[in-house]
This record gives structure tokens, sequence and C-alpha cells, in this order.
């Protein structure tokens, strides 16, 4: 039997409406942040920054591919991954139907890691996506973003998220991306992507946009951690589940190990 609260149809619709005027009060204050993040101060990217995409090296400028504006999802997929990072990839599953839609609206969105390209393409393959996806593993983009490190700054301590992490002692490093019960997420996330927990964690996850304004690229913006969870699609569904979020430990999967 229930232990959650019931009530009449017209019970529920006076507290449906107490919170939806919540919800209409969240809905403003988040137009007001987006409009924020556009009123951020642009900063201009003078470094030649090189990758290795489908068609051949390229430029930061290049992978706009003739569009103004360009959005990076940070995929975790380091040189060492088997497999891209679960987590990532549920964040794939749900952005990869929107690369068309932007493409038609003067937005480039890709994925960008610092694996090989031949591994990214054939994980690709594997998960059924078609987005862009890039290699940075030639350049420092990803240090020079925040989301990609060296064993060296992992033993004297990380900044992500614009915080600063303490040293990696043991193998449960990144302890500061979540604390959970049981079985620890991060070793188990890294298993899935045939890796340790130092190697895992030596690529972390985020996005950053780009402006190309008369032939110079400019950094807009970039979000890291609990900053992607709006973009996680799979994430705004259940927090309208009736039991919500409703976790106790790691549960997902790549979508093709269920």
């Amino acid at each position: 039997m229930t232990i959650h609260a019931t009530g009449t149809h017209e019970e529920w619709r006076a507290a449906r409406l107490a919170l939806l005027q919540e919800e209409k009060e969240l809905t403003r204050r988040s137009d007001a942040l987006a409009q924020k993040r556009q009123q951020l101060p642009w900063v201009r990217i003078d470094k030649e920054y090189r990758f290795d995409t489908e068609m051949g090296e390229a430029s930061l400028a290049d992978l706009f591919q003739g569009r103004s504006q360009l959005l990076v999802y940070h995929f975790m997929f380091g040189p060492d991954y088997e497999a891209g990072c679960p987590s990532c990839s549920a964040i794939a599953d749900g952005f990869d139907g929107s690369v068309v839609h932007l493409a038609n609206h003067d937005v480039t969105l890709m994925a960008i890691s610092r694996a090989p390209l031949s591994k990214l393409t054939a994980f690709r393959k594997r998960m059924g996506w078609s987005f862009p996806w890039a290699s940075s593993g030639q350049s420092d983009f990803n240090q020079d973003f925040g989301i990609g490190f060296t064993k060296e700054q992992q033993a004297e301590g990380i900044e992500y998220n614009f915080r600063r992490e303490p040293p990696m002692k043991n193998t449960l490093a990144g302890k500061t991306m979540a604390n959970w019960d049981g079985d620890n997420p991060v070793a188990q996330t890294a298993a899935m992507t045939g890796t340790d927990v130092p190697t895992f964690t030596r690529e972390r996850p985020g996005a950053s946009t780009f402006v190309l304004e008369d032939g110079v690229v400019y950094h807009t913006y970039s979000t890291y951690s609990r900053g992607l969870d709006g973009l996680w699609g799979m994430y705004q569904w259940l927090d309208r589940a009736p039991k919500g979020r409703n976790e106790t430990g790691m549960w997902w999967r790549h979508h093709d190990k269920y």
C-alpha cells in the first residue's frame, strides 16, 4: 500500500496550481540566467588548436562548419579508454537528434575528446549516433578548458569546475564528483570504459561555447559537473516522474548494455 499522500482531484488541482506558480518563477529565473550567460564578456582565442576530424585536420574556426556559433560537449573519452563514458553517452543519446535542428539555426553542436579519431568514430557507430566528433589528442585544448589532466597534475591536485580538488591519494579519486552509498560510482563507471579510476578521472565532462566574428573565434561560456544537468535529457524526464531520480547507486549503462 502506498505511503505517499493521496487526495481528491480538487485537492490535487489546488496543490498543482500552487506548484505552477513556483514553476513559472523558476522559468522566469532561468530566462534571466540565460540572458546573463549571453552577456558574459567574450574572450578572444589566438592560440592555434588543431583537431583531427573526418574531413581532415582542422582548426577551431574550421569546427564551426560555416556557422557563427559552436557548441562543444567535452565528452569523456581519453586516449586509454576502450569505450566512452556511459554518463556522457547518456547525455549524447539526448542531444544527437538536436544537431540537425541547431545546424539549421546557425549553430554547430559537436563533441570533442582526446581519444584518437578512429576510436571515436568506431564508438559512435556502435552507439548509432550521427553528431560530428573531433579528436583533440594532438593539442592541449582539453587542458586549457579544464577538462583534461595529466598524472602529475592529479598528484598535485587539479582545478575542475572552478574549484581546487585535493591531490589524488588513492584509486577512488574523483570523490568530489558525487558521494553515494554503496559501491563507488566512479569506480563502476571507470570499469565500463575499460580503465581504472586514475585513468578515467583524468578526463572530466563539460560544455563550452564559442562564437566566430570577422574571422576571430571567441570563447563565451563553459559549464561543468552539475552545470550539465539541464543538458542531460534523461534527468529532465526523471525529475517529472512520480518517484523522481530515485537513485541509490550507479544504475545507467551504455544503451546497448541493458
